[in-house]
Protein backbone atom coordinates (compact mmCIF):
# COMPACT_ATOMS: atom_id res chain seq x y z
CA UNK A 1 0.00 0.00 0.00
CA UNK A 2 1.76 3.39 -0.62
CA UNK A 3 1.73 5.79 1.90
CA UNK A 4 -0.31 8.59 2.27
CA UNK A 5 0.10 11.83 0.87
CA UNK A 6 -1.69 15.21 1.76
CA UNK A 7 -1.08 19.04 0.81
CA UNK A 8 -2.70 22.17 1.81
CA UNK A 9 -2.80 25.47 0.49
CA UNK A 10 -1.68 28.67 2.16
CA UNK A 11 -5.11 30.08 1.58
CA UNK A 12 -6.05 31.54 5.37
CA UNK A 13 -9.60 30.11 6.15
CA UNK A 14 -9.76 32.24 9.06
CA UNK A 15 -9.17 35.71 7.25
CA UNK A 16 -10.99 34.61 4.14
CA UNK A 17 -14.12 33.70 7.15
CA UNK A 18 -13.68 37.24 8.49
CA UNK A 19 -13.23 39.13 5.17
CA UNK A 20 -16.64 37.62 4.57
CA UNK A 21 -18.36 38.53 7.22
CA UNK A 22 -17.05 42.34 6.54
CA UNK A 23 -18.98 42.26 3.67
CA UNK A 24 -21.80 40.90 4.70
CA UNK A 25 -22.63 42.38 7.87
CA UNK A 26 -21.59 45.86 5.14
CA UNK A 27 -24.62 44.91 2.92
CA UNK A 28 -27.05 44.34 6.00
CA UNK A 29 -26.04 48.07 6.81
CA UNK A 30 -26.66 49.43 3.84
CA UNK A 31 -30.76 49.62 2.75
CA UNK A 32 -32.13 48.52 -0.52
CA UNK A 33 -32.21 51.16 -3.53
CA UNK A 34 -34.90 53.34 -4.39
CA UNK A 35 -37.77 52.78 -7.33
CA UNK A 36 -38.39 56.25 -8.03
CA UNK A 37 -41.71 57.33 -10.43
CA UNK A 38 -40.32 59.43 -13.16
CA UNK A 39 -42.48 62.65 -13.61
CA UNK A 40 -43.60 61.89 -17.06
CA UNK A 41 -45.88 65.21 -18.07
CA UNK A 42 -49.69 64.59 -16.59
CA UNK A 43 -50.68 66.21 -19.63
CA UNK A 44 -50.60 62.85 -21.86
CA UNK A 45 -49.09 60.38 -19.59
CA UNK A 46 -51.92 59.79 -17.40
CA UNK A 47 -54.53 59.38 -20.52
CA UNK A 48 -51.72 57.20 -22.50
CA UNK A 49 -51.34 55.01 -18.73
CA UNK A 50 -48.21 54.85 -19.00
CA UNK A 51 -45.19 55.17 -16.06
CA UNK A 52 -41.43 55.25 -15.89
CA UNK A 53 -39.56 54.39 -13.04
CA UNK A 54 -35.98 54.65 -12.28
CA UNK A 55 -34.29 52.01 -10.49
CA UNK A 56 -31.82 54.61 -8.19
CA UNK A 57 -28.43 52.77 -7.85
CA UNK A 58 -27.15 56.30 -6.74
CA UNK A 59 -27.84 55.74 -2.98
CA UNK A 60 -25.33 52.96 -2.67
CA UNK A 61 -22.32 53.87 -0.45
CA UNK A 62 -20.04 54.61 -3.70
CA UNK A 63 -22.93 56.05 -5.39
CA UNK A 64 -23.45 53.80 -8.59
CA UNK A 65 -24.48 50.78 -9.87
CA UNK A 66 -21.15 49.21 -9.74
CA UNK A 67 -21.24 48.57 -6.26
CA UNK A 68 -23.43 45.44 -6.47
CA UNK A 69 -21.38 44.08 -8.97
CA UNK A 70 -17.75 44.87 -6.69
CA UNK A 71 -19.87 43.61 -3.89
CA UNK A 72 -19.96 40.03 -6.00
CA UNK A 73 -16.55 39.98 -7.89
CA UNK A 74 -15.13 40.12 -3.95
CA UNK A 75 -17.47 37.32 -2.28
CA UNK A 76 -16.82 35.38 -5.82
CA UNK A 77 -13.44 35.60 -5.37
CA UNK A 78 -13.09 35.18 -1.63
CA UNK A 79 -15.20 31.38 -2.12
CA UNK A 80 -13.14 30.53 -4.93
CA UNK A 81 -10.06 31.24 -3.01
CA UNK A 82 -8.51 33.99 -5.18
CA UNK A 83 -8.16 36.25 -2.50
CA UNK A 84 -6.18 36.20 0.50
CA UNK A 85 -4.74 38.40 3.23
CA UNK A 86 -2.08 40.50 1.38
CA UNK A 87 -3.86 40.35 -2.41
CA UNK A 88 -3.07 43.03 -4.49
CA UNK A 89 -6.46 43.07 -6.22
CA UNK A 90 -6.88 44.83 -9.64
CA UNK A 91 -9.36 45.67 -11.84
CA UNK A 92 -9.80 47.10 -15.42
CA UNK A 93 -12.03 50.18 -15.24
CA UNK A 94 -13.35 53.44 -16.62
CA UNK A 95 -13.94 54.85 -13.15
CA UNK A 96 -16.92 53.57 -11.10
CA UNK A 97 -16.71 49.71 -10.94
CA UNK A 98 -13.38 50.99 -10.25
CA UNK A 99 -14.60 53.29 -6.89
CA UNK A 100 -16.40 50.16 -5.37
CA UNK A 101 -14.07 47.55 -5.70
CA UNK A 102 -11.46 50.21 -4.33
CA UNK A 103 -14.00 50.83 -1.35
CA UNK A 104 -14.06 47.05 -0.72
CA UNK A 105 -10.51 46.45 -0.74
CA UNK A 106 -10.03 49.48 1.69
CA UNK A 107 -13.21 47.42 3.63
CA UNK A 108 -10.87 44.35 3.66
CA UNK A 109 -7.10 45.75 4.23
CA UNK A 110 -6.16 44.80 0.53
CA UNK A 111 -4.01 47.40 -1.79
CA UNK A 112 -6.06 47.88 -5.19
CA UNK A 113 -4.74 48.99 -8.70
CA UNK A 114 -7.49 50.40 -11.16
CA UNK A 115 -6.16 50.17 -14.95
CA UNK A 116 -8.07 53.03 -16.90
CA UNK A 117 -7.99 55.08 -19.91
CA UNK A 118 -6.46 58.78 -19.70
CA UNK A 119 -9.96 60.15 -20.47
CA UNK A 120 -11.39 58.93 -17.05
CA UNK A 121 -12.89 61.68 -15.05
CA UNK A 122 -10.20 63.30 -12.79
CA UNK A 123 -13.32 63.41 -10.07
CA UNK A 124 -13.65 59.50 -10.65
CA UNK A 125 -10.05 59.25 -10.35
CA UNK A 126 -10.02 61.16 -7.00
CA UNK A 127 -12.42 58.98 -5.71
CA UNK A 128 -10.60 56.04 -6.39
CA UNK A 129 -7.49 57.48 -4.58
CA UNK A 130 -9.95 58.59 -1.59
CA UNK A 131 -10.75 54.78 -1.06
CA UNK A 132 -6.91 54.06 -0.86
CA UNK A 133 -6.64 52.96 -4.13
CA UNK A 134 -3.97 53.73 -7.11
CA UNK A 135 -4.45 54.65 -10.71
CA UNK A 136 -2.61 53.25 -13.35
CA UNK A 137 -3.43 54.68 -17.06
CA UNK A 138 -3.10 53.63 -20.15
CA UNK A 139 -3.75 55.37 -23.43
CA UNK A 140 -6.89 53.42 -25.37
CA UNK A 141 -9.69 51.24 -23.97
CA UNK A 142 -8.99 48.02 -25.62
CA UNK A 143 -5.50 47.85 -23.52
CA UNK A 144 -6.85 47.97 -20.13
CA UNK A 145 -7.16 44.23 -20.24
CA UNK A 146 -3.79 43.18 -20.91
CA UNK A 147 -2.07 45.65 -18.38
CA UNK A 148 -4.50 44.76 -15.54
CA UNK A 149 -3.41 40.86 -16.11
CA UNK A 150 0.25 41.70 -16.18
CA UNK A 151 -0.15 43.87 -13.04
CA UNK A 152 -1.72 41.11 -11.59
CA UNK A 153 0.95 38.42 -12.56
CA UNK A 154 3.98 40.36 -11.25
CA UNK A 155 2.55 41.45 -7.56
CA UNK A 156 1.47 38.22 -7.59
CA UNK A 157 -2.75 39.41 -7.00
CA UNK A 158 -5.80 39.10 -8.16
CA UNK A 159 -7.31 40.21 -11.20
CA UNK A 160 -11.05 40.96 -10.56
CA UNK A 161 -12.04 40.98 -14.30
CA UNK A 162 -15.64 42.41 -14.50
CA UNK A 163 -15.61 41.94 -17.74
CA UNK A 164 -15.33 38.15 -17.45
CA UNK A 165 -16.96 37.44 -13.97
CA UNK A 166 -20.06 39.84 -13.56
CA UNK A 167 -22.48 37.60 -15.39
CA UNK A 168 -21.54 34.56 -13.07
CA UNK A 169 -20.68 36.55 -9.88
CA UNK A 170 -24.04 37.48 -9.50
CA UNK A 171 -27.03 34.82 -8.36
CA UNK A 172 -29.19 35.62 -10.91
CA UNK A 173 -32.47 33.88 -9.43
CA UNK A 174 -32.77 36.14 -6.94
CA UNK A 175 -31.18 36.90 -3.59
CA UNK A 176 -31.66 40.21 -3.35
CA UNK A 177 -30.82 40.53 -6.93
CA UNK A 178 -31.50 43.94 -8.35
CA UNK A 179 -34.32 42.11 -10.79
CA UNK A 180 -35.91 40.40 -7.98
CA UNK A 181 -35.58 43.84 -5.74
CA UNK A 182 -37.34 45.92 -9.30
CA UNK A 183 -40.30 43.31 -9.51
CA UNK A 184 -41.02 43.32 -5.50
CA UNK A 185 -41.02 47.44 -4.96
CA UNK A 186 -43.53 47.53 -8.52
CA UNK A 187 -45.56 44.72 -6.39
CA UNK A 188 -48.40 47.19 -5.77
CA UNK A 189 -48.36 49.76 -8.95
CA UNK A 190 -50.94 49.92 -11.35
CA UNK A 191 -48.54 47.77 -13.81
CA UNK A 192 -46.90 45.86 -11.72
CA UNK A 193 -44.71 43.87 -14.56
CA UNK A 194 -43.39 46.02 -16.72
CA UNK A 195 -43.10 45.90 -20.72
CA UNK A 196 -39.64 46.84 -20.58
CA UNK A 197 -36.79 46.96 -18.90
CA UNK A 198 -33.78 49.17 -20.48
CA UNK A 199 -29.98 48.74 -19.09
CA UNK A 200 -26.67 49.53 -20.85
CA UNK A 201 -24.31 47.04 -22.17
CA UNK A 202 -21.40 47.96 -19.75
CA UNK A 203 -20.09 44.46 -18.68
CA UNK A 204 -22.96 42.69 -19.55
CA UNK A 205 -23.38 41.66 -16.52
CA UNK A 206 -26.75 43.48 -15.35
CA UNK A 207 -28.14 42.68 -18.85
CA UNK A 208 -27.46 38.86 -17.63
CA UNK A 209 -28.90 39.44 -14.54
CA UNK A 210 -32.40 41.37 -15.34
CA UNK A 211 -32.72 39.15 -18.60
CA UNK A 212 -32.07 35.43 -17.24
CA UNK A 213 -34.42 36.53 -13.57
CA UNK A 214 -37.37 37.72 -16.31
CA UNK A 215 -37.00 34.27 -17.87
CA UNK A 216 -36.65 32.64 -14.70
CA UNK A 217 -39.95 33.90 -13.26
CA UNK A 218 -41.34 33.21 -16.27
CA UNK A 219 -42.56 37.03 -16.62
CA UNK A 220 -43.78 38.96 -20.28
CA UNK A 221 -41.30 41.85 -19.93
CA UNK A 222 -38.66 42.20 -22.49
CA UNK A 223 -35.07 43.48 -21.79
CA UNK A 224 -33.75 46.22 -24.35
CA UNK A 225 -30.23 47.00 -23.89
CA UNK A 226 -28.57 50.57 -25.35
CA UNK A 227 -25.52 50.84 -26.64
CA UNK A 228 -23.62 54.13 -26.51
CA UNK A 229 -21.24 55.62 -29.77
CA UNK A 230 -18.21 53.92 -30.35
CA UNK A 231 -19.27 50.81 -28.57
CA UNK A 232 -19.23 47.36 -29.90
CA UNK A 233 -22.30 45.88 -28.42
CA UNK A 234 -24.61 47.43 -31.11
CA UNK A 235 -23.23 46.29 -34.38
CA UNK A 236 -22.43 42.90 -32.89
CA UNK A 237 -25.61 42.11 -32.05
CA UNK A 238 -27.17 43.20 -35.11
CA UNK A 239 -25.03 41.20 -37.13
CA UNK A 240 -24.78 38.10 -34.40
CA UNK A 241 -20.70 38.68 -34.71
CA UNK A 242 -19.66 37.89 -31.29
CA UNK A 243 -15.99 38.24 -31.99
CA UNK A 244 -16.15 41.87 -33.34
CA UNK A 245 -13.66 44.32 -31.97
CA UNK A 246 -13.17 48.20 -32.87
CA UNK A 247 -10.72 50.22 -32.86
CA UNK A 248 -12.38 53.33 -30.65
CA UNK A 249 -13.15 54.21 -27.52
CA UNK A 250 -16.73 55.11 -25.87
CA UNK A 251 -16.88 58.87 -24.58
CA UNK A 252 -20.08 57.64 -22.42
CA UNK A 253 -18.07 56.09 -19.08
CA UNK A 254 -19.24 52.56 -17.60
CA UNK A 255 -21.46 51.08 -20.99
CA UNK A 256 -19.36 51.42 -24.02
CA UNK A 257 -16.43 48.89 -24.89
CA UNK A 258 -14.63 48.07 -27.88
CA UNK A 259 -15.13 44.50 -27.35
CA UNK A 260 -18.05 42.47 -27.06
CA UNK A 261 -17.47 41.26 -23.34
CA UNK A 262 -17.41 37.92 -22.46
CA UNK A 263 -20.09 38.66 -19.67
CA UNK A 264 -22.66 40.02 -22.49
CA UNK A 265 -25.35 37.04 -22.63
CA UNK A 266 -27.20 38.44 -26.02
CA UNK A 267 -29.65 35.46 -25.73
CA UNK A 268 -31.25 37.04 -22.66
CA UNK A 269 -31.51 40.66 -25.04
CA UNK A 270 -34.69 41.16 -26.71
CA UNK A 271 -34.07 44.26 -28.47
CA UNK A 272 -30.92 46.83 -28.85
CA UNK A 273 -30.87 50.30 -29.65
CA UNK A 274 -28.12 52.59 -30.39
CA UNK A 275 -27.46 56.04 -28.86
CA UNK A 276 -25.75 58.78 -30.39
CA UNK A 277 -23.57 60.60 -28.14
CA UNK A 278 -25.81 64.08 -27.93
CA UNK A 279 -28.72 61.97 -26.90
CA UNK A 280 -27.41 60.42 -24.11
CA UNK A 281 -25.30 64.30 -23.08
CA UNK A 282 -29.20 65.59 -23.83
CA UNK A 283 -31.34 63.31 -21.92
CA UNK A 284 -28.63 63.32 -18.73
CA UNK A 285 -29.50 67.38 -18.75
CA UNK A 286 -33.11 66.75 -19.41
CA UNK A 287 -33.63 64.41 -16.56
CA UNK A 288 -31.71 66.77 -14.05
CA UNK A 289 -33.43 69.30 -14.74
CA UNK A 290 -36.98 67.00 -14.17
CA UNK A 291 -35.27 65.34 -11.12
CA UNK A 292 -34.02 68.37 -9.53
CA UNK A 293 -30.31 66.48 -9.54
CA UNK A 294 -27.57 65.62 -12.18
CA UNK A 295 -27.39 62.21 -13.40
CA UNK A 296 -24.59 60.76 -15.39
CA UNK A 297 -24.13 60.21 -19.14
CA UNK A 298 -25.07 56.65 -19.19
CA UNK A 299 -28.25 57.24 -16.92
CA UNK A 300 -28.94 59.42 -19.88
CA UNK A 301 -28.18 56.78 -22.15
CA UNK A 302 -30.79 54.49 -20.25
CA UNK A 303 -33.30 57.61 -20.55
CA UNK A 304 -32.98 57.66 -24.51
CA UNK A 305 -34.08 54.08 -24.92
CA UNK A 306 -36.60 54.36 -22.24
CA UNK A 307 -38.25 57.51 -23.69
CA UNK A 308 -38.49 56.05 -27.52
CA UNK A 309 -40.08 52.90 -26.05
CA UNK A 310 -42.55 54.74 -23.75
CA UNK A 311 -43.37 56.69 -27.07
CA UNK A 312 -44.35 53.72 -29.19
CA UNK A 313 -46.23 52.31 -26.74
CA UNK A 314 -48.36 55.77 -26.51
CA UNK A 315 -48.74 55.50 -30.71
CA UNK A 316 -49.68 51.74 -30.23
CA UNK A 317 -52.28 52.83 -27.53
CA UNK A 318 -50.49 50.49 -25.30
CA UNK A 319 -50.26 50.94 -21.56
CA UNK A 320 -48.04 50.18 -19.02
CA UNK A 321 -44.70 50.76 -17.46
CA UNK A 322 -40.85 50.89 -18.37
CA UNK A 323 -38.34 50.67 -15.68
CA UNK A 324 -34.21 51.78 -16.34
CA UNK A 325 -31.49 52.54 -14.02
CA UNK A 326 -30.11 55.26 -12.48
CA UNK A 327 -26.68 54.18 -13.20
CA UNK A 328 -24.65 57.10 -11.07
CA UNK A 329 -25.15 61.01 -10.37
CA UNK A 330 -23.81 63.69 -12.67
CA UNK A 331 -21.54 65.12 -9.68
CA UNK A 332 -19.20 63.07 -11.35
CA UNK A 333 -19.11 64.65 -14.53
CA UNK A 334 -19.13 68.30 -14.09
CA UNK A 335 -16.14 68.95 -16.12
CA UNK A 336 -17.50 66.83 -18.81
CA UNK A 337 -20.67 66.20 -20.09
CA UNK A 338 -22.13 69.40 -18.18
CA UNK A 339 -19.64 71.81 -19.46
CA UNK A 340 -20.02 73.26 -22.76
CA UNK A 341 -16.78 73.81 -23.48
CA UNK A 342 -15.92 69.92 -22.98
CA UNK A 343 -19.00 69.34 -25.59
CA UNK A 344 -17.70 71.38 -27.97
CA UNK A 345 -14.32 69.98 -27.91
CA UNK A 346 -15.87 66.77 -28.23
CA UNK A 347 -17.59 67.99 -31.37
CA UNK A 348 -20.98 66.76 -29.40
CA UNK A 349 -23.92 69.11 -29.79
CA UNK A 350 -26.73 67.88 -27.84
CA UNK A 351 -29.50 70.49 -29.36
CA UNK A 352 -31.57 68.77 -31.71
CA UNK A 353 -31.93 65.54 -29.43
CA UNK A 354 -32.66 68.23 -26.76
CA UNK A 355 -35.61 69.45 -29.19
CA UNK A 356 -36.59 65.48 -29.95
CA UNK A 357 -36.94 65.15 -26.08
CA UNK A 358 -39.10 68.60 -25.83
CA UNK A 359 -41.40 67.41 -28.23
CA UNK A 360 -42.06 64.45 -26.19
CA UNK A 361 -42.58 66.08 -23.22
CA UNK A 362 -44.93 68.14 -24.79
CA UNK A 363 -46.90 65.16 -26.57
CA UNK A 364 -45.55 62.22 -25.93
CA UNK A 365 -44.24 61.44 -29.18
CA UNK A 366 -40.85 60.76 -30.49
CA UNK A 367 -39.61 62.43 -33.78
Amino acid sequence: MPPTRSATHPCSRAWVDNAIRLIEADTRRSADTHLLRYPLPSAWARDADVALYLKDETTHITGSLKHRLARSLFLYALCNGLIDEGTTVVEASSGSTAISEAYFAKLLGLPFVAVMTESTSASKVALIEAQGGRCHFVQESGQVYAEAERIAAETGGHYLDQFTNAERATDWRGNNNIAESIFQQLGEETHPVPEWIVVGAGTGGTSATIGRYIRYRRHATRLCVVDPEDSVFFPAYAESRYDMVIDASSRIEGIGRPRVEPSFLPGVVDRMIAVPDAASVAAARHASLALGRRVGASTGTNLWGAFGLLAEMVAEGRGGSVVTLLADGGERYADTYFSDEWLAQQGIDPAQPAATLAEFDRSGSWV
